[in-house]
């Protein structure tokens, strides 16, 4: 009985820590801009990229440790993924706040929205599912996290892929 309260906390836990982030997001991109952006901020774009191609070479190597059956170096993976992707969102928040948007100016302008949506809305429909199906593989319910894992893997993945894309597309547009 306690441990179904627990992991009914634990669960409610990540949908509300999911709908902070959704609603922090939303209002980063309506606060006014800070007049002086910090010198050091300048390198964030490039090190969300840094992070975000990490975290998809971690993802990567996590699927390949668990095809071998490694299980202890798979669990350590993904929390180096976990890891690198809370220190990006704590990052993008603090850059945003600071810098707002940046505009793309190019002339693949139809193929820069493609990615830039997609990655957008694929990030925010899967950030509980993946935070469940971390919870399920932490915990050992191996049966919930697989079932997770087989729908929402491929899209961090794409997110971490395209979140560098994006960082490529707008790299010529940054203000610093």
């Amino acid at each position: 009985m306690e441990k179904q309260l627990g992991d009914k906390r634990i669960i409610a836990g990540i949908w509300i820590f999911t709908v902070l982030v959704f609603v922090l997001v939303i209002i980063l991109h309506e606060l006014p801009q800070v007049e002086n952006m910090p010198a050091w901020m300048a390198g964030a774009p490039g090190f969300h990229a840094l992070l975000n191609g990490s975290c998809a070479i971690l993802l990567l190597s996590s699927l390949w440790a668990i095809k071998l059956k490694n299980v202890a170096l798979h669990k350590r993976l993904n929390s180096a993924a976990m890891l690198l992707s809370l220190v990006f969102l704590l990052s993008y928040v603090l850059f945003h706040y600071f810098s707002g948007d940046t505009s793309y100016g190019g002339e693949v302008k139809a193929i820069y929205l493609f990615v830039l949506l997609s990655h957008i809305l694929l990030a925010a429909l899967s950030l509980p599912f993946i935070l469940l199906a971390y919870y399920r593989g932490f915990i050992g319910d191996i049966v919930k996290h697989r079932k997770l894992v087989r729908f929402v893997y491929p899209i961090w993945l794409y997110v971490c892929i395209t979140g560098v894309m994006v960082y490529l597309f707008l790299r010529p547009y940054y203000d610093f």
